[in-house]
């Protein structure tokens, strides 16, 4: 065999095993999330990274990094946008001022319950299947959170009682919410809320019995105040590119366990609501429904804010909003 020959073997050869290497190589993807362990958020991913692994025999494995340990919540789009990580879970009302259909299900009263709150994701998946598609991303997961309420050292026996309360909200639409309310309301990232109340920059919560275990507010707070007022939207996103990186079999798998964690997410949180509220009461917080006037006075805000909302929103968006409520009837 002559050496010219001899050498293209060789390099066939390598091309076959590096070939046959590569199928079998596991791929390592990174995921960013904002919340703690404890979290049924986290809870729900975990279960979707073991089914994904054991359905592929470990040809994906996704590192979870938890808690903002990794990115913080609010900058988690931007890196799988950039590919920073192949895939995050977001906290989908952060993103309002890109586009005006991530505030829609952060005005109080649009999805006051659970099953509201399904109808409009999927009155809303088509849209943002477009959007997201047109920033080189996806999204596999939807899971609602539990219902809202107040966190206050004392009991809300009227809206009277809101003035002035230095309130940590998480969006534009609960700061303005907020702000109606008569309170003082300021925009915080989960992971700082012990240290904000440890240096008295605020004194309440808006958010659920979820976060406000995670956060053990009993340190800080006695009373848990609830409104249900709106179940607001979580999402998993991955990079497109990443995913179709990926052989199809296991794209399908991960599509397939990311909508397997939508169904499982909501029934998590309706589970999570009950469980985290007796948690609160474990340790001593009182558990209120909230007075009359300030529910009304939020069902006040809520329908001028869905006004406001239709005077910004796009042809596309405000059609999404006219399909959810058509769904209503």
């Amino acid at each position: 065999m002559s050496l010219k020959r001899l050498l293209r073997v060789v390099a066939l050869a390598s091309v076959t095993v590096a070939s046959a290497g590569s199928a079998f190589a596991a791929t390592q993807w990174t995921m960013a999330s904002g919340y703690p362990e404890s979290s049924f958020f986290t809870k729900n991913i975990r279960k979707f990274i073991e089914a994904v692994e054991e359905r592929t025999k470990g040809e994906l494995k996704i590192d979870l990094r938890s808690n903002d340990s990794l990115i913080k919540l609010d900058n988690i789009k931007r890196a799988v946008q950039s590919g920073q990580v192949q895939i995050g879970e977001i906290r989908m009302g952060v993103y309002g001022n890109e586009q005006e259909m991530f505030n829609l299900d952060n005005i109080p009263g649009v999805v006051p319950t659970f099953d509201k709150s399904w109808k409009l994701m999927e009155a809303q998946k088509p849209y943002y299947d477009q959007w997201f598609g047109r920033n080189g991303m996806r999204v596999i997961t939807y899971v609602a959170w539990p219902g809202q309420g107040f966190f206050t050292k004392e009991p809300i026996g009227s809206l009277d009682d809101l003035k002035g309360v230095k309130l940590r909200i998480y969006s534009q639409q609960t700061q303005i919410m907020g702000e109606k309310l008569g309170t003082e309301a300021i925009i915080l990232p989960f992971a700082e809320v012990p240290q904000a109340f440890a240096t008295g920059m605020i004194q309440a919560l808006w958010t659920s019995a979820q976060s406000g275990t995670d956060v053990q507010v009993w340190d800080y707070l006695k009373v848990f105040t609830y409104t249900g007022t709106m179940h607001n939207k979580n999402a998993v996103i991955v990079n497109e590119r990443a995913l179709r990186g990926l052989p199809e079999e296991v794209r399908q798998i991960v599509i397939e366990e990311g909508e397997a964690a939508t169904a499982r997410g909501w029934e998590m949180a309706k589970e999570a609501s009950k469980e985290r509220e007796d948690i609160l009461k474990e340790h001593g917080m009182a558990l209120n429904e909230a007075p009359k006037d300030v529910l009304d006075r939020i069902d006040e805000i809520g329908k001028e804010m869905v006004q406001d909302w239709m005077t910004r929103a796009s042809d596309e968006e405000k059609a999404v909003y006219e399909a959810y409520q058509a769904s209503l009837d």
